[in-house]
């Protein structure tokens, strides 16, 4: 990948609603607390009044929902604690991992890796929505740049068995630019030149702009398929693009890397994950 342009991801907010229960005797009054966004347990908020207090007496069943609304509307609206930013870099694992051993998605995509599509998909829906990443565009990403994680070659926490480097970019080889050491060797294991790492191909410094936590475990690594499967959509959504256009899509991916058979490979790859039959040669020219 290695010609990205640095852009500032988009952030979203979550909101929540209130729903009120009806009122009980002795001045008991319920209230429910639930997300829009999760499926998390009610949380329930208990007013007593007391019984000798003439005022509360006489304010009756109004009061008591008023008193019990108003507090309910502060927890709520509380602002909780932002989630802190996960920390970039590559863990180092233990040789003699064993595959993930899930099954097959379509046409044959690794477990792992179809649930690393799928769960970028998902968070982006929640986040990005104007965006509408599908699954089956970032698998056609992770089929063209590491044939996903080499047939499924990871760990069922999406670790690569053996860490995925890209060609040392020192111009060397035909066709590649040279790029220079970006973060002292700490993502690609280079202190002279980068390349680019993981199941997507993220050069380090794209992915010092890009870097996302997908399997939320505090660490955003390029080498784990959620981690990047989830910076690769926010990379393609970035700058306000719609996937659900077909032109702004492939603008997108030539973003991703500046070549026309590239693009075609990545759609047609797409276009067959989404409606399970193989692409034909013909649309797979040669990158």
């Amino acid at each position: 990948m290695g010609r990205h342009r640095k852009k500032q991801p988009a952030t979203a907010r979550r909101s929540s609603v209130i729903a009120l229960t009806g009122l009980f005797p002795a001045g008991l009054v319920t209230v429910a607390a639930a997300s829009d966004v999760d499926d998390a347990a009610p949380t329930t908020v208990a007013i007593h009044v007391p019984e000798d207090d003439p005022a509360a007496r006489d304010a009756g069943p109004a009061a008591e929902l008023a008193a019990a609304t108003d507090l309910a509307t502060h927890a709520v609206d509380e602002p909780t604690a932002p989630k802190p930013e996960p920390e970039v870099k590559t863990i180092a694992l233990p040789d003699g991992r064993q595959a993930a051993a899930l099954p097959d998605g379509p046409l044959g995509i690794p477990g792992v890796a179809d649930a690393a599509y799928r769960n970028a998909e998902r968070i982006l829906a929640e986040e990005d929505p104007a965006c509408g990443m599908p699954w089956s565009l970032l698998a056609g990403i992770g089929r063209v740049e590491s044939t996903h994680a080499f047939g499924g070659r990871a760990d069922s926490d999406g670790n690569p068995l053996s860490p995925i480097h890209g060609p040392v970019l020192d111009g060397t080889l035909a066709g590649n630019q040279v790029v220079y050491d970006s973060d002292n060797g700490a993502l690609d294991g280079l202190s002279s030149y980068d390349r680019a790492v993981g199941p997507m191909q993220f050069l380090p410094e794209t992915w010092q702009h890009y870097a996302a936590d997908g399997n939320d475990d505090g660490v955003a690594d390029p080498q784990n398929l959620f981690d990047a499967t989830l910076a690769a959509g926010k990379y393609l959504c970035d700058g306000g693009s719609n996937m659900r256009d077909l032109s702004q899509q492939s603008k997108a991916i030539l973003r991703y890397n500046h070549s026309m058979a590239y693009v075609a490979n990545v759609m047609a790859w797409e276009a067959s994950y989404s409606a399970g039959i193989s692409p034909r040669p013909a649309d797979l020219p040669k990158i």
